[in-house]
């Protein structure tokens, strides 16, 4: 026990992306843009559901949690990086390392289940309107939030619980840009096995059960449009769900090819760039694909301007007319 704790790791080096020294400052300045980009989009998208009665609709509910997951999604991550980059502080704790992980896996796995919700929404939207104010009632909703983020930190518990037990002694250097599960196990100079099946398993579990539900879900939707006679309506029915399935598409594809095999594999820059992929290019696309295809958000949008304009313009003139 002894000789374990005197070679126990108790700090990390995040390597990040050492083949582009050089871009480094490029690197720096697009991530704290997009990481600002990130933030304030998705916060808009908040506050325009909350303060506008016409996005007061499941749809939109939905959408307003996937937002607060993207905006500590991005947190998790980013400015760690940005750290890397700025003040070249690669260094992690063995805390941090396990603590970033944890919420990294947790938002990860709640949207898994969030978007499967929102599948099944546009399911019952499509395929049953008539029963859906019935169904999509508002405690229905939570139930399905609440659900979302319950299973995903459980989940994510669980594997953080197996992974912090085992012993790190070296090298001491993380091949990525943050702590994820792969780069991390292979630091452990004990037996995995236990923890790469726990984490292959939940994994499995957390990925396929919501991938499925949404599959069937669209495909239900699919022959549902299929059988409605009016082009017009066909396309209008479309429009209500294509910015979702572009979002699962991105989402599921890139987080199935990282994480719903054997965890304990020698990471390439090619892990790096699909990380990327979900961690920060997702992220800030989302809020796009949602809104500008969507035309209740747009007019709730021009509405709120219009109004700050207005409150603008009637502050400016009693400004004026005071003097």
């Amino acid at each position: 026990m002894e000789e374990k704790n005197s070679t126990q790791v108790h700090m990390f080096l995040l390597l990040g992306f050492p083949a582009l020294p050089d871009l480094h400052v490029l690197f720096s300045i697009v991530f704290l843009l997009t990481y600002i980009l990130t933030v304030l989009e998705n916060v808009v998208i908040i506050a325009l559901i909350k303060t506008n009665c016409e996005l007061y609709k499941p749809m939109y509910f939905f959408l307003g949690h996937l937002s607060f997951i993207e905006v500590w999604y991005v947190s998790v991550t980013i400015p760690k990086l940005l750290a890397n980059f700025i003040a070249e502080d690669r260094s992690i704790s063995f805390v941090g390392c396990m603590t970033q992980l944890f919420f990294f896996s947790s938002f990860m796995c709640t949207e898994c289940v969030l978007l499967s919700a929102m599948a099944y929404d546009r399911y019952v939207a499509i395929c049953q309107p008539l029963r859906y104010p019935v169904m999509m009632t508002y405690q229905m909703c939570v139930y399905l939030v609440v659900v979302s983020w319950f299973s995903g930190f459980t989940v994510s518990l669980i594997k953080i619980s197996f992974i912090s037990q085992l012993n790190f002694c070296g090298p001491h250097v993380i091949n990525h840009f943050f702590c994820d599960v792969s780069p991390v196990l292979s630091l452990a100079c004990t037996d995995t096995s236990l923890a790469e099946v726990v984490d292959f398993v939940l994994a499995l579990f957390v990925l396929l059960v919501p991938l499925f539900i949404t599959v069937v879900s669209y495909l239900l939707i699919v022959m549902t449009i299929l059988r409605i006679p009016n082009t017009q309506s066909k396309k209008k029915a479309f429009s209500t769900c294509s910015s979702h399935l572009t979002v699962v598409t991105v989402f599921f594809s890139a987080t199935l090819f990282m994480y719903a095999r054997p965890k304990k594999i020698d990471p390439f820059d090619l892990n790096k760039l699909v990380s990327a992929v979900y961690t920060i290019v997702t992220p800030s696309l989302n809020p796009f694909i949602y809104c500008l295809r969507n035309q209740e958000v747009k007019r709730a949008l021009k509405k709120a301007l219009c109004e700050k304009m207005s409150v603008s313009k009637v502050s400016l003139l009693s400004t004026c007319k005071d003097k």
